[in-house]
């Protein structure tokens, strides 16, 4: 400034340099300083996504009546360990996979037999374990019951689950459960270990494959059913799964409408007016029921289908 003794800084042409004003830096400032929180919170997302808990949402009745269609849920990432990302590394869990979990795991969807729909040729995903399967084949979620631990043996036997040749306890209920199509299940409450939960008995299904066999599970490896035992595509068709596909447990219910789709369906507002939310189920945890010792613990169904052997 003129009288103040100091000089302007000058360029390579003699002419005066200026300084930026904070009017012509803030724009520039604010928007950088927007993408950098930005980059954060989708960093701090995706690790505690990766690392803690994961939202998965149930897309078929397979798990009915545990899980409904719709229901959203969390899954416990540090139970088993979380995988560091890219590679089938598990850093340490705090307690190991347990008879009676309800579990969150890996499978593979290579592309099988070949259909003809609407005239063209179209071929049907497989179901098969990630090991055991084409390494790029495309990979899905599922959501099933652990029911056999690494050398089990699973037996069915007219639809009866063994356990190690041991018969797991069941007990039909009073009352039949209903779907939303008003389709009538037995219920019934079965004693798997120390967890007691609740499956269906399907009495429209016919006597196949999911009614009988018998399977070893081998060492690191897990059997999985669905408590919809009639109407679930499991361990009993396709195998089972190794330790480094299964995410965790699942915990609890965050979410549950009669929805089946993805996160989408949250920004259509007519579902926030049209679909039936199921606020009871809201905030819900996915656990067992104690199993209560006791001469009543072990009595099953033998009195309501003595005798009786589908197929």
């Amino acid at each position: 400034m003129a009288g103040s003794g100091e000089r302007p800084d000058l360029g390579p042409g003699g002419e005066p340099i200026e300084e930026a004003t904070p009017e012509q830096t803030g724009p520039v400032a604010a928007i950088v300083e927007q993408v950098v929180t930005l980059v954060i919170a989708i960093a701090i997302a995706l690790a505690i996504r990766h690392f803690l808990v994961e939202p998965f949402r149930i897309p078929s009745g397979s798990m009915f009546p545990t899980l409904l269609i719709g229901d959203h849920l969390f899954v416990n990432k540090l139970a088993y360990g979380p995988k560091i990302p890219f590679t089938d590394v598990r850093l340490p869990g705090f307690r190991e996979p347990q008879r009676g979990d309800v579990v969150v795991f890996e499978v593979a969807r290579p592309p099988g037999r070949v259909v003809m729909r609407g005239g063209l040729r179209y071929a049907e995903p497989e179901i098969r374990p990630v090991d055991r399967a084409p390494a790029d084949a495309p990979r899905e979620d599922f959501v099933k019951r652990l029911v056999g631990l690494p050398g089990d043996r699973i037996t069915l036997r007219a639809g009866r689950l063994y356990v190690n040749d041991e018969m797991i306890a069941s007990r039909v209920a009073d009352e039949p459960w209903i779907d939303d199509e008003g389709h009538a299940y037995i219920l019934e409450s079965e004693d798997l270990g120390a967890c007691r939960h609740a499956i269906l008995d399907d009495p429209r299904a016919r006597a196949g494959d999911l009614d009988r066999g018998s399977w070893v599970v081998e060492p690191g490896r897990y059997f999985m059913m669905g408590d919809n035992r009639d109407n679930s595509n499991d361990s009993r068709r396709w195998g089972t799964v190794r330790l480094e596909e299964l995410k965790g447990p699942a915990f609890l219910l965050y979410w549950s409408w009669d929805v089946n789709g993805n996160m989408l369906e949250f920004f259509k507002p007519w579902n926030w007016f049209s679909a039936k939310k199921r606020w009871d189920r809201i905030f819900q945890s996915v656990s067992c029921d104690a199993v209560e010792p006791g001469p009543g613990a072990s009595v099953a169904r033998d009195a309501v289908d003595a005798g009786a052997e589908r197929g």
